[in-house]
């Protein structure tokens, strides 16, 4: 079988997995505190293709080199020239900021990211600071999710005001009732993408650890970071691209008719 169709389907894959992660970014443009991903692609120069058929292997049989070698794989080669779409990872730099005037609404400067649970008691993360109190006096993200302070869910209760400053305090009635449990990451870049905003840590990321001096500004959202001209621009390369890979394996495969057409006719 010719390699270079594995090679040109390869990139075929490639550049789809790249544009799934531009529309990503495309449609989170306007999500608060959103962070663009990065698609991380890899080379297999060392990664031998073996193509699998169902026949069975005589024992004692004898084969040649390009003959069923093991458990009924025929050895196609390595890809050299190929790669794959491996993850994708998270750019850090900072999202406009946007001032609200709500007073729940903060934003954290520089590093970073706060803890939420859900109703199962998972842990996220987020650089979405819009908050909003439920009916049972406590903290939670826009979507729902329990703002988790430094001794756990935050507890509002009824109050006349609430604000949150600087620092992360949540001053109720101008007393602080907590803080906001703000930690960061050995290698942030590569927390995993739960949806939107919504973040998961993994082995890759390490584990969290607090930040000691959080800098906030409050009544204030983080705009997402997504340049959307330069999401444009890798879409329109990653169809150019496709379209290429595409052509590639078309000639690789007329190429293959053409031979296996000469060979019968000789």
């Amino acid at each position: 079988m010719n390699r270079g169709l594995y090679c040109a389907a390869s990139a075929m894959l490639v550049q789809e997995s790249m544009h799934d992660v531009v529309a990503n970014n495309l449609a989170n443009v306007s999500t608060a505190g959103f962070r663009g991903r990065i698609p991380v692609n890899k080379t297999f120069p060392d990664l031998l293709m073996d193509r699998i058929e169902n026949i069975p292997v005589t024992p004692g049989a004898t084969t040649g080199p390009n003959q069923i070698r093991y458990r009924g794989k025929i050895p196609i080669g390595n890809l050299a020239l190929a790669n794959v779409f491996s993850e994708d990872t998270m750019t850090l730099k900072q999202g406009a900021m946007h001032v609200t005037d709500a007073p729940l609404d903060a934003a954290i400067v520089g590093d970073g990211f706060f803890v939420v649970q859900d109703g199962a008691g998972n842990t996220f993360y987020t650089r979405s600071g819009q908050f909003q109190i439920n009916q049972e006096g406590q903290l939670l993200t826009h979507d729902g999710l329990i703002v988790q302070g430094e001794g756990g869910p935050i507890e509002i209760g009824e109050a006349a005001s609430v604000s949150i400053n600087s620092e992360g305090q949540i001053l109720v009635d101008g007393e602080v009732a907590d803080t906001l449990q703000v930690v960061t990451f050995e290698t942030p870049t590569w927390l995993k993408q739960i949806g939107g905003s919504l973040l998961a840590a993994n082995e890759q990321s390490g584990n969290p650890v607090p930040v000691e001096m959080p800098s906030l500004v409050s009544r204030t959202l983080e705009q997402s970071n997504v340049d959307v001209v330069s999401e444009m621009s890798r879409m329109i390369e990653a169809s150019r691209a496709y379209e290429a890979a595409s052509k590639a394996l078309m000639t690789h495969d007329d190429e293959t008719g053409r031979l296996i057409s000469s060979f019968m006719k000789s």
